[in-house]
């Protein structure tokens, strides 16, 4: 049984937060509509921090920041450590991107998203002191079949038999960077297909582990806060994740190691990222892409389209919203 407060909220994240952090993320998409396609990543960013902020100030939780903007971005709010929400209700550790894929955004290309995820107080990694993380991400066919610690050739081929799939049919998502060069050559090898992502490896994740998507495996290096909001992400989706941090160099390993984590190769396992099965994931489009659309405005209305995870009950559910422009811009 749930334990709960005096003023009846649980102490746990539920379905009544997911619909209120939607608010947020809604927020901070709206507020980067006038910096698309500008080449003013910053200016954007900077909007989308100021308003999911402002709208989770709002909320009857009490939040910790374990992924925050500050680490990356040096930001004065969001930041790891920060409390937001009115500090009534559930106690919660939160990942917050306002945007993830700023350049997207600043270029106006696809598969920027608006991103925040919850787990229970205490259960999520703080992996901030290491920036990279190297993953593989698949649906649930994947479970117990995939390792991260396998060639990707081999990966794929398992991955192939458990999808029932020949292996020129496997779409694997990979960033389009030099570090990944003989990764891409190793995937196209084995006689997959690869999708070349510029940035926003938390959606090519998830739509790698969706069922029915375009992908069948996102792989590489990307974020490591990244990384841990994806997970919350799978653990709804049924997925696989895995994920070794890959420190840059001897300075940021050592940082690693004093913070606790673990290196020289170690896998985290989801359940390692995030403990429990109680996460919320919710995402708003900022650009148009696979996983949702962007925000469109039209006249006196701007429309947006959200998704929001729930681990504790399996559920990926659609959000479309339209806005009084009035209200917003």
């Amino acid at each position: 049984m749930v334990s709960l407060t005096a003023d009846m909220s649980p102490l746990h994240p539920d379905r009544n937060l997911a619909l209120e952090l939607v608010r947020a993320t809604e927020a901070a998409a709206i507020r980067s509509v006038p910096f698309i396609g500008r080449g003013q990543k910053e200016l954007a960013d900077g909007a989308a921090v100021d308003a999911m902020r402002a709208f989770l100030t709002t909320v009857n939780f009490d939040g910790v920041i374990v992924i925050g903007e500050g680490e990356k971005d040096n930001a004065p709010m969001l930041f790891n450590g920060e409390h937001v929400g009115t500090g009534r209700g559930p106690q919660c550790d939160i990942a917050v991107d306002p945007i993830d894929g700023t350049s997207l955004t600043a270029e106006g290309r696809n598969n920027a998203l608006s991103v925040l995820a919850v787990s229970d107080r205490g259960t999520m990694l703080d992996a901030s002191s290491v920036f990279y993380m190297d993953k593989i991400v698949t649906g649930p066919e994947g479970v117990g079949v995939v390792d991260i610690r396998l060639p990707v050739g081999e990966n794929i081929r398992l991955l192939a038999k458990a999808l029932g799939k020949p292996v020129d049919e496997i779409i694997v998502s990979v960033l389009n960077r030099p570090r990944h060069a003989k990764l891409i050559e190793d995937i196209r090898e084995a006689g997959a297909g690869t999708r070349l992502m510029s940035d926003g490896d938390v959606a090519g994740g998830i739509n790698a582990a969706r069922h029915n998507a375009r992908t069948d495996m996102c792989i590489g290096i990307g974020g490591s806060p990244e990384g841990v909001a994806t997970t919350c992400a799978i653990t709804a989706l049924g997925g696989h994740i895995q994920g070794r941090l890959w420190p840059r160099d001897d300075e940021e390993k050592q940082r690693g190691i004093d913070a606790g984590l673990k290196l020289d190769g170690y896998v985290y396992e989801a359940d390692e990222m995030v403990k429990g099965k109680n996460t919320i994931f919710v995402a708003t489009g900022v650009t148009n892409g696979e996983l949702v659309a962007g925000v469109r405005r039209d006249g006196d209305f701007v429309y947006t389209e959200s998704v929001v995870l729930r681990g504790a009950s399996g559920t990926l559910r659609r959000i479309s919203s339209e806005h009084l422009t009035s209200k917003w811009l």
